[in-house]
């Protein structure tokens, strides 16, 4: 069985979006993000909501850019070669090659996505990740907290759940930038 792992940049004061956009530096750090991209290689699927994924689509072609550097190549042929599903009422159609459109989330059927999977699958977005939270559906948290207390915004986790967790490993950046990877208890 596959696990789904909810992974997002954060504030360090806990939100995933912050009210003015900008949740401050660190990951665009060429070690972070060589990091990130070797933390997920082996990922299958990715369920995005449409606004992460209208964000994301951005890998589909990143690899034509002229100056784009290794890491940046290997991460979008890497995107490029998973699964994409967007969840999403309001979108017509997607821009991106092994993608597809669900209306609504479905506890259920990514439970059976999960069970079928042989590679493991991410949620991302804070509004999705939350659906799949209080369904009980997610097996690891990766958090790339920033240096920046930004005071409000989108929580990384919803309110009104509890999670008891086990920190599984850490790492500090020299940008600031920490990286914590918790597992379900």
């Amino acid at each position: 069985m596959a696990k789904l792992i909810y992974s997002m940049i954060t504030s360090l004061d806990g939100y995933a979006e912050a009210a003015d956009g900008n949740l401050g530096t660190g990951a665009e750090d060429p070690e972070v993000h060589t990091f990130i991209g070797d933390r997920f290689r082996a990922v299958g699927t990715y369920l995005y909501g449409r606004r992460m994924y209208e964000t994301m689509v951005f890998w589909e072609t990143a690899h034509t850019h002229p100056d784009a550097p290794p890491h940046i190549v290997q991460y979008a042929r890497d995107w490029q070669a998973a699964e994409k599903v967007v969840y999403s009422t309001t979108l017509e159609s997607v821009s991106s090659a092994r993608t597809r459109i669900e209306r609504t989330f479905d506890p259920e059927a990514v439970g059976k996505l999960k069970a079928e999977s042989d590679h493991d699958l991410t949620i991302d977005g804070p509004n999705l990740a939350a659906q799949a939270i209080r369904a009980g559906l997610v097996d690891e948290y990766h958090l790339f907290v920033t240096t920046s207390v930004v005071g409000g915004g989108k929580r990384f986790f919803p309110d009104g759940v509890r999670l008891d967790l086990q920190l599984v490993e850490q790492r500090a950046f020299d940008t600031g930038l920490i990286y914590a990877h918790y597992r379900t208890r």
